[in-house]
């Protein structure tokens, strides 16, 4: 079992940047590829960014490329995204994500593991 923890969500106007963390309750946390995602209201959920168990390849989503920035740091048993050039479009609730799979990707459906998710609002 996997518990993460997502904190960092707020309110910051737009242009303006945030870091969100996601710390994993686990013995092995390198063994799990890590993801975010994110739902705003009345959409579907959207992927984000994901990372390798080894932080040595990473992907993001269309919206968020050159913007955002997911990192890890597996001795903290944490995953960070850092937000850049926030806009009011990337106002949602934010999740993290752990995967055991040998797929790597940002299908939610690899994903087994979820956080409760941080809320971040952009103000225009």
């Amino acid at each position: 079992q996997v518990q993460l923890v997502e904190s960092g969500g707020g309110l910051v106007q737009a242009g303006g940047s945030l870091r969100l963390s996601c710390t994993a309750s686990v013995r092995t946390f390198s063994g799990y590829n890590m993801g975010w995602f994110r739902q705003a209201p009345g959409k579907d959920r959207e992927f984000v960014a994901a990372i390798r168990r080894s932080g040595g390849n990473t992907i993001y989503g269309e919206s968020v490329k050159g913007r955002f920035t997911i990192s890890r740091d597996n001795a903290k048993n944490t995953v960070y995204l850092r937000m850049d050039s926030l806009k009011p479009e990337d106002t949602a609730v934010y999740y993290c994500a752990a995967s055991s799979s040998i797929y790597f990707g940002g299908s939610a459906d690899l994903y087994t593991y979820w956080g409760q998710g941080t809320q971040v609002t952009v103000s225009s």
